[in-house]
Order: C-alpha cells, then sequence, then structure tokens
C-alpha cells in the first residue's frame, strides 16, 4: 500500500518522525522539505493529485490545527478527508465514513501517538452499506 503523505512547515518534523517509524508503509512524500514557513493547501492538492492519479491509496496530511487541511483536501471529489485525535477515531473515520485521507493537528496530537492513530486507521474496515449510501449523497453535491 502507498500513501502520500504531506506537511505545511508545523507538521515537517512530525511527518519526518512518522516516516521514519512506519517503514513498513511505501511512504510517497509529497513535502514540505523543511521547517521553512509554507502554505498547507499546495500540499494538500498534491496529496489528492496522487491518490486521484493513482498514484497512492491513501493521504496523511499534517498542519498545527489540521483544519485549513481538512478544508483544502475535502475540496476535491470523492476525497473524505478527516480530523482525527485519537485512536478510536481514527477507527470510525474508516469505518464509517472512509475517511482516505486521514488529518493531523500536530499542535494537539504527539508524533508517537500519531504513529498509533495512522495504524488504527489502515487496520479499520469501510463499513458500506447505508454508509456508502450516504458517501453517495455527498457526492452528488
Amino acid at each position: 500500500m502507498k500513501i502520500a503523505i504531506g506537511s505545511d512547515h508545523k507538521g515537517f518534523e512530525h511527518k519526518t518522525f512518522i516516516i521514519e517509524n512506519l517503514k513498513k508503509i511505501q511512504w510517497v512524500d509529497v513535502g514540505c522539505f523543511s521547517a521553512e514557513r509554507c502554505d498547507y493547501p499546495e500540499f494538500a492538492r498534491k496529496v489528492v493529485q496522487k491518490i486521484l492519479e493513482k498514484e497512492a491509496d491513501l493521504g496523511v496530511l499534517l498542519c498545527g490545527s489540521g483544519i485549513g487541511m481538512v478544508i483544502a483536501a475535502n475540496r476535491f471529489n470523492r476525497m473524505y478527508a478527516g480530523l482525527v485525535w485519537n485512536q478510536e477515531v481514527a477507527k470510525v473515520a474508516r469505518e464509517d465514513d472512509n475517511v482516505n485521507i486521514l488529518i493531523l493537528p500536530t499542535d494537539f496530537v504527539a508524533p508517537d501517538k500519531s504513529v498509533d492513530i495512522i495504524k488504527s486507521w489502515l487496520y479499520a474496515e469501510f463499513k458500506g452499506g447505508v454508509y456508502q449510501k450516504r458517501l453517495e449523497m455527498i457526492d452528488k453535491g
């Protein structure tokens, strides 16, 4: 499985920690590549593009509050970005809402907890059924 990962400057060190501690995942790192100030929409767009172009199966985005990344990623059709801050929310995000882009708020979640959150999200399975019907309603606009 390939996962596209991106962050702004606030999430750079956090992103690096995740990649180093989840080596079994094939990461597609779209940046940023330093702690120098940058703008989060650029990296949200890059992660979405990797998924849409089938160069990645899922995505992970990081920024200070996570809210900007959620707004940016959810602008695209069939992108279900969810702001997640613990393992339980990560599991439910995948099971009930088929979240395909996990958003981590680096100002509120420690890097080691993020690793556990990502694992919970990846091991969960989408329930489908009525939950799929709801996603179809969203996709209709």
